[in-house]
């Protein structure tokens, strides 16, 4: 089971992800106009780091959104939550 802190420090993570990620596509879309091949290259360089980055971060946030749901369902199984009402419930709760 999860600890808050280790919940936070993983939003935190995810939160300063999606930072740099948006950091990097505005940089790439800002320099799109330099033509040399030292900034094209440095450019196609950053697309691939970015591209990568992406990729890390869905799977991240499936693997978050796949312990919340987890989560969930050990609720929902601990309190017997037979509706769907009860469930819903439980997973804002």
């Amino acid at each position: 089971m999860e600890t808050p802190n280790r919940a936070q420090s993983q939003d935190q993570l995810i939160g300063d992800l999606r930072l740099v990620i948006e950091n990097a596509e505005e940089l790439l879309k800002n320099t799109d106009h330099y033509t040399s091949d030292l900034y094209q290259n440095a450019r196609a360089k950053l697309a691939l780091a970015l591209e990568a980055a992406n990729e890390e971060l869905a799977r991240f946030e499936d693997a978050q959104l796949e312990r919340m749901m987890a989560a969930t369902r050990a609720a929902n199984e601990r309190y017997c939550d037979r509706t769907g009402e009860q469930r819903i419930l439980r997973a804002f709760h």
